[in-house]
């Protein structure tokens, strides 16, 4: 164990879903080579929350912050950066956007292709967006699901929330983003495979959520299941010659 582990920086990871002939379905990337953390990795889209996340002024509808903190045991403002962080990195990613209008959710998020560029550059915040295209965050799609934080002898930490969402109808998932060299559906069992087999690589918390959710037969299922939400970290120990990871 490092004597200074390095602090995990904030973070939120969103499992879309959404129901197929062959049963439930997960959106999955696979990430470049390039980048810093987690190269070549299979993930679920997500990032680090960003400090204009906990920006007030966002209107939504669902569950409240406060709700949200309790879930995750996090602050108010804590709580409502994550899902504000969740609901932009998905867009970021996936080009799935859940939000919407006092009339519904948004059913074709292509046309907010501009805004999405200018998320991603930093150039323009989530409330900003939100704003000026009269839109409303819907904390109720999503559900909380799991809290990862990263071992405290890796150089690069974070501390993630996970939260599941059924793909809203009318929008598609493009995973158009340089920080992915492919992405799409797959069940989550036959992603496990891929894993198994030398297909794909996934890290800890992806494993063991694909795992969970390969138990259920439908979105519906998954959203309707009762969670109770503790923090994970993993430990890195020595095996013979080799490192493996160890979950409890």
């Amino acid at each position: 164990m490092p004597e200074n582990p390095a602090v995990p920086r904030d973070a939120a990871t969103v499992v879309l879903l959404r129901d197929s002939d062959q049963g439930l379905e997960v959106f999955l990337l696979r990430r470049v080579a390039a980048m810093a953390f987690a190269p070549g990795m299979t993930v679920f889209p997500g990032g680090g929350v960003d400090q204009r996340d906990a920006d007030e002024s966002v209107r939504w509808a669902g569950p409240e912050p406060s709700v949200w903190a309790e879930e995750f045991a996090a602050t108010e403002p804590l709580g409502r950066a994550l899902v504000c962080a969740a609901v932009r990195e998905t867009f970021e990613e996936s080009g799935v956007l859940l939000a919407g209008t006092e009339k519904g959710v948004v059913e074709d998020a292509t046309r907010f292709g501009d805004a999405r560029q200018a998320l991603v550059s930093r150039e323009l915040s989530l409330a900003s967006f939100l704003r000026d295209e009269g839109l409303i965050l819907r904390a109720d799609l999503l559900r909380p699901w799991a809290h990862w934080i990263t071992p405290a002898q890796e150089k690069r930490r974070y501390d993630t929330r996970f939260f599941v969402a059924v793909l809203p109808d009318g929008q598609h998932a493009d995973g158009v983003t340089t920080e992915a060299e492919s992405a799409g559906w797959q069940r989550p069992q036959d992603a496990l495979a891929d894993a198994e087999e030398g297909r794909s690589m996934l890290m800890p918390p992806t494993w063991h959520t694909l795992t969970e959710l390969a138990k259920f037969p439908s979105a519906a299922d998954v959203l309707a299941a009762d969670r109770t939400i503790v923090p994970i970290t993993p430990t890195i120990v020595r095996d013979g010659d080799g490192l493996r990871v160890v979950v409890k």
